[in-house]
């Protein structure tokens, strides 16, 4: 506004006021100023249908948005060995059905049990943001909430005190809250409490992907499908099953090198975990 178009101090002051104004004026959005959607009439264009979301798509869009908007994300990817667990899995399985317990195993449990085990000694990913955003609650506890497809829509059951339940336990209360969560008959206790997040899309395929982080937690664990690769073992290539590994966490509470330790902590708990259950 000065002579010449000089950029006065006044101009300045009266900058980081609006600035301010808009921030605060958008403080439910995450301070963004975005665009009106577009509006198109797609029936111009050709034939179109037009179909209602479902309650539970419409309440986890929202959540979706607004954490996808709120938390910054960052993803870190990286791969599991998961032969020796696998050979496993199948004489665990043999043996249960011989049995007829009614038990079967699925590489889940073992990544749930091995998740607890990296989220005690490594806590800060248990963690989730003061209100003020000035410090972290770590829960001493882990309450891993798995999402599950179901017809109507994504839900996220939680299984709690994984860190205290046995991998047969943990299959139970897995095939119990899948069930539940496939007929619609989850209830709200059993979809809250949640310190931990998994999304595997191992049965569907993929290779990896960006979970989105389920607030108020700080981190997500992304499982897609497993698939064998040469491995260098310092003499030659053998073939290893791979389990691609998708975490994506809140870099506000994780940076890049916690990030990196706890996929690290996880794979060598998953490792342990094989070991100890060959016997």
């Amino acid at each position: 506004s000065g002579r010449k178009n000089r950029i006065l101090k006044i101009d300045v002051q009266n900058y980081v006021k609006e600035a301010l104004r808009t921030l605060e004026a958008g403080g439910g959005g995450g301070g963004l100023n975005l665009l009106p959607w577009p509006e198109v009439d797609f029936a111009k264009f050709g034939e179109v249908e037009q179909r209602k979301l479902s309650k539970i798509k419409r309440i986890t869009g929202a959540n979706l948005h607004r954490n996808w908007v709120k938390i910054p994300h960052v993803t870190q990817w990286d791969e599991a060995d998961v032969t020796d667990l696998e050979a496993l899995r199948k004489q665990l399985n043999a043996a249960e059905a011989e049995q007829e317990s009614g038990i079967k195993f699925t590489v889940l449990v073992f990544v749930m049990k091995a998740l607890a085990d990296a989220l005690q000694k490594l806590p800060t990913m248990n963690a989730s943001l003061t209100e003020d955003e000035q410090g972290i609650v770590i829960k001493q506890y882990v309450n891993i909430g798995i999402a599950v497809d179901t017809p109507n829509g994504l839900v996220v059951p939680v299984v709690r005190n994984v860190q205290d339940k046995d991998c047969v336990e943990l299959t139970r209360d897995l095939m119990e809250l899948s069930g539940k969560a496939r007929e619609g008959k989850l209830t709200k206790d059993e979809m809250s409490g949640g310190t931990f997040t998994i999304s595997s899309l191992g049965g569907l395929g993929g290779t990896q992907f960006t979970p989105i982080i389920n607030a108020p937690e700080v981190g997500i664990l992304g499982l897609s499908r497993s698939e064998q690769k040469p491995v260098w073992s310092g003499d030659a290539f053998q073939p290893r099953l791979m389990l691609p590994l998708s975490l994506s966490y809140d870099h506000r509470v994780i940076d890049g090198a916690q990030g990196v330790r706890f996929l690290n902590q996880f794979k060598e708990s998953l490792a342990e975990l094989t070991k100890e259950m060959q016997g």
